[in-house]
């Protein structure tokens, strides 16, 4: 986007604070609807946005692949007398597990060692596998280890590899505990898979999800999760490796983060949505080969008549699962530039895998993942290749420029237009899986309102507008994007600005967009309710002056408005009665006035 001269900027906001200025809204001119879904999100393994976040695993390094210091894989810390090493010959799952010798133990304090959070008298159970020669002790500590919050005994293990499963209920509230196992006698002892998280009954819809932050993400106002992301490019993201109990998956080489195990993976993905109520899609790999991809759909969909529906429901999960939308690849064709090798092998991937998932269920719609780059005679081949079977491509924009829309509106207008000169019957359609920045303040809410503004007014042809990223661990940002919605720490959950921008625009969500004009600087929508007694304006000011404006309002009498603002990274709301309402719109501000008759 070209960027507007200071003195342009500074003339347009002078004028606009100086006189008033008119918002006009017909209401009897309807332009398009909008779809429900368009309030999305995007989340993936980056920022611990799963691992250390929503996934409620306690432990982080709960399969020992991490490289060892002290003898001790990376996550964990020595304590006692005995000696340590990571052991490559005898692990249960994956390529390692840890070795005791004599008295002795390791200890873990969660994400990055930030500490578990543990509750006066609420429960953790958790499981461990172990072998070796001699019992051991499991315990909830304080940080420094000299205060014990709960302990339990292992009871007697043997040379084979044994599930120990367990119960700590903590006698103190500690936001910053460990956990420990250790042992106090001569002998050997392995350690694989070590899992800590809240009782079933804790965690949200009793899935292995962590309560406080899933509702968050519900109270946000979320229609739309997409699971995907650079993770789905690492050569081992597999969806077989995702399915059965999750102690037995095997470990991979993750984007993000090279130890990644598969506790949380399209499996979880999809629970978690069904039981929130998001409307899901997910990625696959673009090399996953055709027999797993029917595989896949026979996972999904299959009933128990069939190899892999019986597999779901051994898994946990009776129904076939709902979903709709399944993406293959991610960003393909990005990182190496506009190269027409990677085109024609991301159409013959493309094909192949279409052909194997809709011989299983022709109702799922496949999203092309191909950055768009719209002069390339590749995109247009590209088009051809896979008009009629792609549903949507998936359309990557910014969003830290508070007039961020302006440049969606002109790259959603030219799509479409593109489209409709390759194949004037074209049914593609857009889907904007990833608004991407760098910011999580007031300026990047506004760039997200401006986006949402733009969307609207292109109506169907837009599936959902995804924020990235949906959440953020506090101080653990060691992969760049710093551009959680919702951030978290052991103990507290809470909303930043763009969670706010997210949460007033889904819950004042009107289906059909009437035509609107202005003569300021404002950033206008108009929608309303398809009996017509409702209508909402949603008004970006993304100058740093203040606007006042009139809005009249034609075909349409308005009892009363209620007025919510996001200001100053501020959320406030009042109600008024007024039928031609003038108003201030204050600097850098998101507004949204519903008015009922």
């Amino acid at each position: 986007m070209k960027s507007i001269p200071l003195w342009i900027m500074l003339s347009l906001s002078m004028k606009c604070y100086a006189q008033v200025s008119i918002i006009q809204v017909n209401a009897n001119q309807q332009l398009n609807h909008i779809p429900y879904s368009l309030y999305g999100s995007c989340i993936e393994d980056v920022n611990h946005e799963i691992y250390g976040g929503l996934y409620d695993q306690r432990l982080y390094g709960e399969s020992f692949e991490e490289p060892a210091k002290d003898g001790v894989s990376s996550m964990w810390i020595p304590m006692g007398e005995g000696s340590f090493a990571p052991d490559s010959t005898q692990a249960y799952n994956g390529s390692k597990c840890q070795l005791i010798i004599n008295k002795g133990g390791i200890y873990n304090q969660g994400l990055n060692h930030w500490g578990i959070a543990v509750q006066k008298g609420q429960a953790l159970e958790g499981s461990i596998y172990l072998k070796g020669s001699q019992p051991a002790t499991i315990a909830l500590q304080s940080a420094d280890g000299r205060t014990t919050y709960a302990s339990t005994k292992t009871g007697p293990v043997t040379n084979a590899w044994k599930k120990c499963s367990f119960e700590l209920k903590p006698n103190a509230t500690d936001s910053n505990a460990r956990f420990a196992i250790y042992t106090a006698g001569e002998g050997k002892l392995w350690l694989d898979q070590a899992t800590l998280m809240a009782p079933k009954t804790a965690r949200f819809k009793g899935l292995p999800i962590r309560k406080d932050i899933a509702v968050k993400m519900q109270e946000e106002g979320l229609r739309f999760l997409r699971y995907g992301g650079t993770m789905v490019n690492a050569p081992g993201y597999r969806w077989k490796k995702m399915v059965g109990p999750r102690d037995q998956r095997p470990p991979y080489k993750g984007h993000w983060y090279p130890y990644s195990s598969n506790g949380f993976g399209i499996l979880e993905f999809l629970q978690f949505c069904e039981a929130a109520g998001f409307d899901a899609a997910f990625a696959i790999n673009i090399e996953e080969t055709a027999a797993d991809a029917r595989d896949l759909v026979e996972y999904l969909k299959g009933s128990a008549n069939t190899t892999w529906g019986r597999k779901r429901i051994a898994d946990g999960h009776p129904a076939p699962y709902k979903v709709k939308y399944i993406e293959i690849g991610n960003e393909e064709v990005l990182f190496d530039g506009d190269r027409a090798d990677q085109y024609a092998h991301y159409i013959e991937r493309f094909n192949e895998l279409y052909d194997a998932i809709h011989s299983k269920d022709t109702s799922l719609q496949l999203v092309c993942s191909v950055w768009w780059r719209a002069e390339s005679p590749n995109t247009e081949k590209l088009f051809n290749a896979i008009d009629g079977k792609a549903a949507f491509w998936d359309l990557h924009v910014g969003g830290d420029d508070p007039r961020e829309g302006l440049k969606v509106d002109k790259d959603l207008t030219q799509m479409e237009a593109l489209f409709k000169k390759w194949n004037p019957h074209t049914t593609m359609k857009c889907a904007i899986f990833e608004e991407n920045g760098g910011l999580h303040n007031q300026q990047r809410a506004l760039g997200h309102a401006s986006i949402l503004n733009a969307v609207r007014r292109h109506g169907e042809f837009v599936l959902t507008s995804c924020a990235a990223n949906a959440l953020q661990a506090l101080h653990q940002n060691d992969n760049g994007w710093d551009q959680g919605q919702i951030f978290f720490t052991p103990a507290s959950v809470w909303g930043v600005p763009p969670f706010y921008a997210t949460k007033m625009a889904a819950a004042n969500h009107l289906p059909i967009v009437c035509k609107s004009t202005t003569d300021t600087t404002l950033d206008v929508t108009a929608t309303i309710s398809e009996d017509g007694n409702t209508i909402v304006l949603h008004i970006v000011n993304a100058f740093n002056k203040p606007c006042e404006a009139q809005v009249m309002l034609n075909h349409y009498k308005a009892r009363n408005a209620t007025i919510c603002q996001l200001s100053d990274a501020v959320y406030t709301e009042h109600t008024t009665t007024a039928d031609k309402l003038k108003y201030t719109f204050p600097p850098a501000s998101y507004t949204i006035i519903r008015y009922e008759n």
